[in-house]
């Protein structure tokens, strides 16, 4: 027989957001299940030292943190399923909703908190040297590199954003784009050209990371000019490559409003999306931000939420009974 599983609050998702849903969820007394996906934890389990989550004096490690999120989550009462959503039916309440296993899940309310993954240039070095000077957030890891020479790649709003942040903490910054102009908005381009610490290198893409001897990490970035095909090396102490995300989103076309990028929209200042009981938190609905201290609050926002929506709709079902 195929298994199934009813509650009134499911969460797709175990980082931040899902977990924060997850404990407020619970402590709210609807037994949240949370089906943690592909990447259980989110992307800080692939993420080392992290120092700027609130209540931490000293650098604690990602994966410890999400497994202590998890431990607090199923101690207040939510349960854990190791699953992955492949099919969902959202025309009606309750949502059905059935994993790559066949496990089907019933749900009177539904929190999608699935994320969204960094893309990658996809090069040799890039995956060996994460963590060890290669990045994907300068909000996250720019202050280890401060006094030190680093390099963004990309030429969109978030590479330029990057870059100026970056010049908080480094007087040596180089962006990197494979074109010869930028895809970023004018006044960004405008204050990212008359900053003195930063460099354009135009019409370049790189050919591979490289690092140094032992556990030294990232020393250089080796480039290969699109226009001449000559190549060369960039010394540099970290690379940032900023050239997008893509939200996990796909499951949900056609379902659910998303924007141009692939984001699930919610209402401005809230989490509910296009279908009532619905919710959208964290990366997959914040394109800006992209932070696990706004992900987890966005997660609290979602939890609520769902309390108020259950509310009235226990009200509204007490009432047409009650006519």
């Amino acid at each position: 027989m195929t298994a199934s599983h009813s509650t009134r609050m499911l969460i797709l998702g175990s980082g931040p957001a899902g977990l924060s849903a997850a404990i407020y969820g619970a402590r709210a007394g609807l037994a949240p299940i949370v089906v943690q996906g592909l990447q259980p934890g989110g992307q800080l389990t692939i993420t080392t030292d992290v120092e700027n989550y609130p209540g931490f004096r000293d650098v604690i490690q990602g994966p410890w943190l999400m497994q202590e999120m998890q431990a607090q989550a199923e101690h207040v009462g939510a349960t854990m399923m190791w699953d992955t959503i492949v099919d969902v039916d959202l025309s009606e309440r309750p949502f059905r909703l059935r994993g790559d296993g066949g496990t089907l899940y019933v749900c009177d309310t539904l929190v999608i908190a699935t994320g969204a993954q960094a893309k990658w240039l996809g090069v040799e070095g890039e995956a060996a040297l994460g963590g060890k000077g290669v990045s994907a957030c300068a909000t996250c890891d720019g202050f280890f590199y401060r006094g030190k020479k680093v390099a963004v790649i990309g030429g969109g709003n978030t590479a330029v954003e990057e870059a100026l942040y970056l010049t908080n903490h480094s007087q040596d910054v180089t962006l990197i784009h494979r074109r010869d102009s930028l895809r970023a908005e004018k006044i960004l381009q405008d204050r990212l050209f008359a900053h003195p610490n930063v460099k354009v290198l135009w019409n370049k893409q790189v050919d591979r990371f490289v690092g140094g001897a032992g556990n030294e990490g990232l020393v250089a970035i080796a480039l290969r000019d699109t226009e001449t095909g000559e190549t060369s090396e960039l010394a540099v102490d970290g690379g940032f490559v900023a050239i997008g995300h893509s939200p996990a989103t796909e499951l949900f076309r056609g379902h659910l409003e998303l924007d141009e990028d692939g984001y699930l929209i919610v209402e401005k200042g809230g989490t509910r999306t296009s279908v009532p009981g619905v919710f959208g938190a964290g990366d997959v609905s914040d394109k800006v931000y992209r932070q696990a201290v706004t992900a987890a609050g966005m997660g609290c926002m979602a939890a609520l939420d769902v309390e108020r929506f259950l509310a009235e709709a226990d009200f509204e079902a007490r009432a047409t009974v009650a006519a």
